[in-house]
C-alpha cells in the first residue's frame, strides 16, 4: 500500500510542479509526519526537491524507468531507423539514454562491428552477439540513468576512431545546441561528439525547443536527426541551412498497441 501511495504522490507532484505539504496531506489523507517520511523517501531518487513548506518537481531527473516508458513506440521506431544506418565493420558509439537503448532491438547479430558505449542496456543487449567487439566507457555507474559516467583521463578516448556516434539529449535548441544536465555525462558526450566522423542525434519530438545546463555540441555539428514527428519550422530551416538530414519515425497503430501493452518494453 505504501509503495502505491509513494508512486501516486510522485506522479501528483510532477503533474502540479510544486505543492505544499498541507496540500499533499489533504490529497492523500495522511498526517504531516507521514507525508514528510514519504517525501524523504521519494527525494532520495532525485526526481523531486524539498523546499520550505513543500516540494517541487525536478523534471530533468525524472526516473529512468518513467522516462523509458514515455513515448515508447516512437522510441522503438527511432531505434529501428538508427540501426538501419549501421554498416558492416563500423566503429560506433551508442550513447546512454531512453531512446538510444532501443537500437539494440534492431541490430543484426551477424553484422561485424565495434561498439563503444556507456549504456548498461546496450552492454547487456550486445554482449552475447558473437560478431560485436564491445568497449565500455566510464568508470562510475550511475543507477538512475543505468549508465557509466566519468573518465580518469579524457585522453583515453583519443585512441578510438568513431565512424558514427548515436547521441541522446535532454534538450535540443537551435541556440544552445545539444544539452544535458550531468557534468560527468557531458564530458563523455562532448569528447565523442568532437571525434565522430558522423553525428546522429536520436531525439523524440518532446526534446526540441528545450535546453538544460550544459551544451555538449552545437546543433550545426549534427549530420542526421532521427525523430518522431515533423520538427517546428525554425528547426527545419536550420537543418536545411546546415545540410542536416532529418528522418522521421512513424510507428503504426498496431505497433503502438503492442508496445504499450502490459509487460511490453525492453
Amino acid at each position: 500500500m505504501r509503495d502505491i501511495r509513494l508512486n501516486h504522490i510522485e506522479e501528483y507532484i510532477h503533474s502540479r510542479k510544486n505543492v505544499t505539504l498541507d496540500e499533499l496531506c489533504l490529497r492523500f489523507d495522511v498526517s504531516k509526519n507521514t507525508i514528510r517520511r514519504d517525501i524523504n523517501q521519494i527525494s532520495e531518487k532525485g526526481t523531486i526537491q524539498k523546499v520550505y513548506g513543500g516540494v517541487v518537481s525536478n523534471p530533468e531527473l525524472v526516473s529512468f524507468k518513467n522516462r523509458t516508458i514515455k513515448n515508447q513506440s516512437e522510441k522503438h521506431e527511432i531505434g529501428r531507423l538508427a540501426s538501419s544506418c549501421i554498416e558492416e565493420n563500423d566503429l560506433i558509439f551508442i550513447d546512454s539514454g531512453t531512446t538510444t537503448r532501443y537500437m539494440v532491438h534492431y541490430l543484426d547479430p551477424d553484422k561485424p562491428l565495434t561498439i563503444l558505449t556507456n549504456s548498461l542496456d546496450v552492454i547487456n543487449g550486445v554482449s552475447s552477439m558473437p560478431n560485436v567487439d564491445l568497449f565500455v566507457v566510464g568508470n562510475f555507474y550511475k543507477r538512475n540513468t543505468e549508465s557509466f559516467i566519468g573518465l580518469d583521463d579524457p585522453r583515453s578516448l583519443d585512441k578510438y576512431n568513431v565512424n558514427k556516434a548515436f547521441m541522446s539529449v535532454t534538450g535540443v535548441s537551435d541556440t544552445h545546441g545539444l544539452t544535458n544536465s550531468d557534468p560527468l555525462e557531458y564530458e563523455i558526450k562532448k569528447i565523442i561528439s568532437e571525434k565522430a566522423k558522423k553525428l546522429i542525434l536520436l531525439a523524440d519530438a518532446s526534446k526540441f525547443g528545450k535546453s538544460t545546463l550544459l551544451t555538449y555540441a552545437p546543433l550545426s555539428r549534427v549530420d542526421t536527426i532521427i525523430t518522431s514527428q515533423a520538427l517546428p519550422r525554425e528547426y527545419q530551416e536550420f537543418c536545411a541551412a546546415h545540410d542536416i538530414e532529418i528522418r522521421h519515425a512513424h510507428p503504426d497503430e498496431e505497433q503502438n498497441r503492442k508496445l504499450n501493452a502490459p509487460g511490453a518494453g525492453f
